[in-house]
């Protein structure tokens, strides 16, 4: 660097400190007056009188000349008059392959109390989402490892999926088999206002030493304030994003979406925002498409990315699963009576939908896993007279035919937690049992 060119870096640089004063805490915010700050920016709040300690706060809004400030941690020593920092920048993230393994959280530090590796790269969580004109369009399928998938809703390198089920339906064992049988160069997962007993039994059960060793895990348990859990989201969207710019593969999955939008909601009222649909906030709608399409295709990588929303009661249309089906490229819908009849996974492909599966595999495949679907469908409208013995076999050829097949079909769609099957097994398995749909 030219003397000149540092004589200018020098004058540019800030050497000013920016600070307010805490005038009032209610409820999950802090209002301050002062500093001059903007909304995503991190502060710090100088609390304790004997132990003094530094409190990191996001400023999520302002209310007259004061800002609204929520802590990404526990509140118990701020005081009025605590004086509040500004950095004048968002949450910045260290990253790199270093992570690879490890189980993080929002701010990217290890959860084991291990210092962070050598070699990371430091980077704002606040990106945008690519330029659309920039997206690579998806052509090639990837191999997911579920043979209910990759078969009859195969998925595309840098589609987003959402897997919409109740509770105890099985998403979390749906999601350490992919994770673990994925061909994607990586795995980015996000468990987003789980509880905390059933993080690491996600790691060690689901996920396994063979799963996380290709795996980077950033977690926000329930009972951590909803601005970690709603960081911790787009922090693991961030690591992402990284290794997409590397050239690789990612697969990410995050559980849950619905988390993340209640996280987003108790933000909203706190700072003041009106409730909407069920309480929602408005703010609630407009971060669900910032987040989700950070994920997909770019100039140089892709994120296939798997978000799995919580449904009430089962309730495929309320709020936030209808405004993530319309925001994401398919949707896979976890039944609850396949569940009870010992299917898993518990995918209803009657009622999946992969958007991009007919311009990614061949005719033939698809001519079979359409002809499999409307066996399974034939099957099912006619099962009440099936079992009550009102059908009289050869009064329909198609039913008949579905009767003879339902068996080798059911098989076919269950699959065993430590099962492993390639995308050409899964599609020549198909075609063993349907033909090839001619």
């Amino acid at each position: 660097m030219k003397a000149a060119d540092l004589l200018h870096f020098i004058d540019k640089i800030d050497t000013y400190k920016r600070f307010g004063r805490v005038k009032k805490a209610v409820g999950l915010t802090i209002e301050s007056q002062g500093p001059e700050s903007s909304i995503g920016d991190i502060c710090y709040i100088h609390a304790g009188f004997k132990n003094q300690k530094k409190i990191p706060a996001e400023v999520v809004g302002f209310r007259e000349e004061n800002i609204l400030l929520m802590p990404y941690t526990s509140v118990n020593d701020i005081s009025p008059g605590s004086l509040v920092e500004a950095t004048l920048k968002p949450l910045e993230i260290r990253v790199g392959t270093g992570l690879i393994g490890k189980v993080i959280d929002f701010q990217g530090n290890p959860l084991d109390g291990s210092a962070l590796p050598n070699g990371l790269t430091p980077v704002l969580t606040n990106a945008m989402p690519p330029n659309p004109m920039e997206r690579q369009p998806i052509s090639e399928a990837i191999e997911v490892g579920v043979r209910s998938i990759d078969s009859l809703l195969t998925v595309g390198k840098g589609q987003r999926v959402g897997i919409f089920a109740g509770s105890g339906v099985g998403k979390s064992t749906l999601l350490g088999m992919i994770a673990r049988n994925t061909s994607a160069d990586l795995n980015i997962i996000a468990l987003i206002g789980e509880r905390g007993r059933e993080v690491l039994e996600f790691i060690e059960r689901d996920l396994g030493p063979d799963g996380l060793a290709r795996s980077i895990v950033v977690v926000a348990t329930s009972d951590q304030p909803a601005l970690m859990r709603i960081k911790a989201a787009i922090t693991a969207t961030t690591i992402a994003e990284y290794f997409r710019n590397q050239g690789l593969d990612v697969m990410m999955m995050m559980d849950s979406v619905t988390r993340f939008a209640m996280a987003q909601r108790e933000i909203g009222l706190a700072a003041g925002e009106p409730p909407t649909t069920k309480g929602y906030t408005p703010s609630v709608f407009a971060m669900l498409p910032q987040l989700l399409e950070r994920t997909g295709t770019n100039a140089y990588g892709s994120i296939t990315a798997f978000y799995t929303v919580l449904v009430d009661g089962d309730d495929m249309n309320e709020p936030i699963a209808d405004a993530v089906r319309g925001i994401l490229d398919g949707h896979f819908v976890l039944d609850r009576n396949l569940a009870n009849k010992g299917q898993y996974p518990a995918v209803n492909v009657l009622k999946s939908v992969s958007r991009l599966m007919n311009s990614i595999v061949p005719e033939e495949h698809l001519r079979a896993a359409q002809k499999l679907r409307e066996l399974l469908s034939t099957y099912i409208n006619a099962e009440d007279l099936i079992n009550i013995g009102a059908y009289k076999k050869g009064s329909s050829a198609k039913i008949d035919q579905a009767i003879r097949l339902y068996p080798g079909i059911i098989s076919f769609l269950k699959q065993g937690v430590d099962e492993k099957i390639s995308l050409q097994e899964s599609v020549d398995k198909l075609f063993s049992i349907v033909g090839k749909g001619e």
